[in-house]
């Protein structure tokens, strides 16, 4: 079964243009400088597997067409990965089910104490999600054939959870490193998504030498640059890249 990876969002923390209207280094009349927050789905025709909740969501969903929602994958508790949370009670009223949501015991526990009401209900308003703790390996079978491998990788002083979709997609949105023992399960892949926030460095994330080091090192077949500052013109970076290399946009979208 061909599974679809989409980029929901591919920008840094506070969006391309910020909510003050600055582009930075990016060309306004680009359509694909406009990034919204970090977020990415894999569908197939019978499920929707998302990746983080940004403050973007309900935008993304509607651009993408996504009508339902089966389970939500959490790689980290920052706020630009998961105050969108709110917006997955459409899908709890339209299918009158508690949503999945799976990840890590830090991040379970601030989404608990942050959105409360999501998982206790209240005053009226029943719980829409329920919490599973993220495991190594996961496998959703039932006309999915969905395997995930969950992998810890450093981001500034937390740890974010990467993903590897079927041995063949990786998803690192936020790192600024992979641990020596688990680089193995990121070399030779199909598809590299992965965090290039801007040209300098930066503590909690890969800047582009970092980035171009890693891919070099890891040799996907693709890679796909997420994660991008207002520092990153697309139509520029695209000429310093190498060939199998893609600045990532809203709404790209291809098989694995």
């Amino acid at each position: 079964m061909k599974l679809r990876f989409t980029i929901l969002g591919c920008g840094s923390s506070m969006g391309v243009p910020t909510a003050t209207n600055n582009w930075g280094n990016c060309d306004p009349k680009e359509k694909k400088n406009i990034r919204t927050r970090c977020s990415a789905v894999i569908t197939s025709k019978n499920f929707n597997t998302l990746i983080d909740t940004s403050p973007d969501l309900r935008l993304q969903l509607l651009d993408n067409k996504i009508q339902n929602i089966k389970r939500v994958i959490y790689t980290h508790m920052h706020a630009d990965q998961t105050h969108g949370i709110n917006d997955l009670r459409p899908f709890f009223l339209k299918n009158k089910k508690q949503i999945d949501l799976y990840a890590d015991k830090i991040t379970s526990k601030y989404l608990e104490k942050t959105f409360n009401y999501c998982f206790k209900g209240g005053k009226g308003y029943p719980p829409i999600a329920k919490i599973n703790i993220l495991k190594k390996n996961m496998k959703f079978k039932k006309n999915e054939n969905l395997n995930i491998k969950t992998i810890p990788v450093p981001h500034g002083k937390i740890m974010c959870m990467s993903f590897v979709f079927n041995k063949k997609l990786a998803y690192a949105s936020d790192l600024h490193d992979i641990y020596k023992n688990d680089l193995k399960y990121f070399k030779k892949l199909r598809f590299l998504v992965v965090d290039c926030l801007r040209y300098s460095k930066h503590p909690a994330h890969l800047n582009f030498d970092d980035c171009m080091k890693l891919i070099k090192f890891l040799k996907p077949s693709k890679t796909i640059l997420t994660n991008l500052h207002a520092d990153i013109d697309y139509n520029y970076i695209k000429k310093i890249i190498p060939n199998n290399v893609y600045p990532a946009y809203d709404g790209m979208s291809f098989l694995i």
